[in-house]
């Protein structure tokens, strides 16, 4: 499937952001800028190199090294280009030494350090790369930053301080921690909108899929990451999590355990296919949580795991759908046609990962390959793989895209061991840091 989805894109969308499997060309969207960046290459290299396709990641780097150029005019998504391609590049970097990984993802950051240049320091959504200037989208809450946005930079900012021994790196990500530590929340919860002008919460949103999501998972895995030396980072993920716990997770009249949206007060009882990757996120974090509630969380993973697997068994293609309800009678199925689409996401794969990586139990292995199989039959097409319109209909309509998270993620089957390597959340490893008595520039002592 990988070596499929990598040729079409080679054939039909080489140096474009993505492809258009059906109509055989490049395909790009707005997060990228327009700009011909090849993010399909960044986004797959790390899964070419682990499953042994050399000539395909050699392909890609010599791309890399001729064409990939940052200072273009075009205004991207400070998020979706930290988690694809510096964490891509990063990742990159780190599996096969390569130099020129390693400065590609340095360029690249000092391009995206002016997006931090608000009266609070919490980042826009967007920024230039040639001019610096930045803004936020327009359909944000009065004009609020993402939780899940610049909640999702630590991971990669902290090894950029790591390899170049430049501190901005660090302090940039420390500064948001800080930041939010101070403020306060209602009900214990992280509304998934921050005004980066004024500091104040935006509307009183909470989520555990889109827009909120990857700020726990990299809570988590700050302190994975760091040898288990930022305990801050586990405190502030177990905290927002027992308030997940009381106020977003419910049980269904039909036994089914969900994660709802907390929307001003009311819970919404709606689950994204998104927030099935917490399935994963509650096993990975369940060593290490306090008042020995290890066995819980591996259960709620559990259960997460099995809910999101009847969201794919309720439909007809056998591949889950964007948003699923739990209403009177209707659960784990979309409702609204707009909630029909498959667009090759990971999460729930992500979910079987980790649980068969944490409790082998053999149905993950089963349930994961059903997934596989489903997106082969489906999603294939002669120029690539991709999205369907509707889960629910025996002959569906395409999207025609071939997303580049589909390479860097939900085809992603590697063993890295847990010990060494923390997957951000485009399924790009990164090592484990383990610092001892080094500190990072600008930061405390580790205590051990």
């Amino acid at each position: 499937m990988m070596k499929h989805a990598w040729d079409s894109y080679r054939q039909y969308g080489w140096g474009h952001n993505e492809l258009k499997p059906l109509a055989k060309k490049g395909h790009s969207t707005n997060i990228f800028g327009n700009s011909q960046l090849g993010a399909t290459i960044v986004d797959a290299l790390d899964t070419l190199y682990i499953m042994g396709l050399h000539e395909e990641f050699k392909d890609g780097q010599e791309w890399i090294e001729q064409n990939l150029d940052f200072s273009v005019n075009a205004e991207v998504s400070v998020f979706e280009v930290n988690i694809r391609f510096i964490g891509g590049l990063l990742a990159a970097y780190y599996l096969s030494g390569q130099e020129v990984f390693k400065v590609k993802a340095v360029q690249l950051a000092e391009k995206l350090i002016p997006a931090f240049n608000t009266p609070t320091g919490i980042p826009w959504a967007m920024v230039n790369l040639k001019s610096g200037v930045g803004r936020n989208w327009g359909w944000a809450s009065a004009g609020s930053s993402i939780l899940a946005e610049f909640g999702t930079l630590h991971m990669e900012f902290v090894h950029l301080t790591y390899l170049t021994g430049n501190p901005v790196y660090y302090q940039k990500v420390m500064h948001i921690r800080k930041l939010l530590a101070k403020m306060d929340r209602p009900n214990g919860l992280y509304p998934n909108y921050l005004n980066p002008r004024t500091g104040r919460w935006g509307q009183h949103h909470t989520s555990l899929g889109g827009l909120g999501d990857s700020f726990y998972e990299y809570l988590l895995k700050a302190w994975l990451m760091s040898d288990k030396t930022d305990t801050e980072a586990r405190k502030t993920y177990d905290d927002a999590i027992e308030a997940i716990e009381r106020h977003l997770i419910r049980k269904s009249n039909g036994g089914l355990t969900f994660i709802g949206e907390w929307k001003n007060g009311h819970l919404e009882r709606k689950m994204g296919h998104l927030a099935c990757f917490a399935g994963g996120m509650f096993a990975l974090g369940a060593d290490g949580s306090p008042d020995d509630k290890a066995g819980h969380y591996l259960q709620l993973g559990a259960e997460i795991a099995h809910t999101c697997h009847e969201s794919y068994d309720r439909t007809v293609l056998k591949l889950g759908p964007e948003a699923f309800k739990f209403d009177s009678g209707l659960e784990a199925v979309a409702v609204r046609q707009n909630e029909k689409y498959y667009i090759l996401r990971p999460e729930v794969i992500e979910t079987y990962w980790y649980m068969w990586r944490f409790t082998h139990d053999p149905k993950y292995r089963q349930w994961g390959w059903e997934a596989a199989q489903a997106i082969d039959k489906y999603c294939r097409v002669s120029g690539g793989f991709s999205g369907v319109k509707d889960v629910y209909s025996s002959n569906p309509t395409y999207d025609d895209v071939q997303q580049s998270f589909f390479l860097a993620e939900t085809l992603n089957d590697d063993l890295m061991p847990f010990e060494s390597w923390v997957f951000n959340t485009e399924a790009h490893p990164l090592p484990v840091l383990h610092l001892g008595n080094i500190t990072l520039p600008g930061s405390e002592p580790a205590q051990r």
